[in-house]
């Protein structure tokens, strides 16, 4: 089961993960992302801090957007990955084609000079 909530911190658009994304749940996580671009939001971060398990249809939701991303000149940045989940994105090389970063604060901050 996933929780998934956002909000505004300033003109950063916040989602925060908790629980598993698995193939039922990784709709939601979908929904999440569209509506933020829907909304026109160019700066996104993902709390992952309370991710326990992310399965390969989660890890989809991700890539599927990447392109769209660089078209729209979205900015994403994950940050609170724990070890675990963490080893599934170094596996698939995720951390090559996503901005993953420590916390909170490092992910506001990988906006500052753009």
């Amino acid at each position: 089961m996933a929780e998934i909530t956002t909000e505004k911190i300033d003109d950063i658009h916040l989602i925060s993960v908790k629980g598993e994304i698995d193939a039922g749940s990784s709709i939601y996580l979908d929904d999440a992302l569209k509506s933020a671009m829907e909304q026109g939001e160019k700066k996104i971060i993902a709390d992952l801090s309370g991710l326990d398990y992310i399965s390969s249809a989660g890890l989809g939701v991700f890539i599927s957007h990447l392109d769209e991303f660089k078209l729209k000149e979205i900015q994403l940045t994950l940050f609170g990955i724990n070890e675990t989940v963490k080893q599934v994105f170094d596996i698939l090389g995720l951390e090559k084609l996503l901005t993953i970063v420590e916390n909170k604060e490092a992910a506001i901050s990988t906006f500052d000079d753009k």
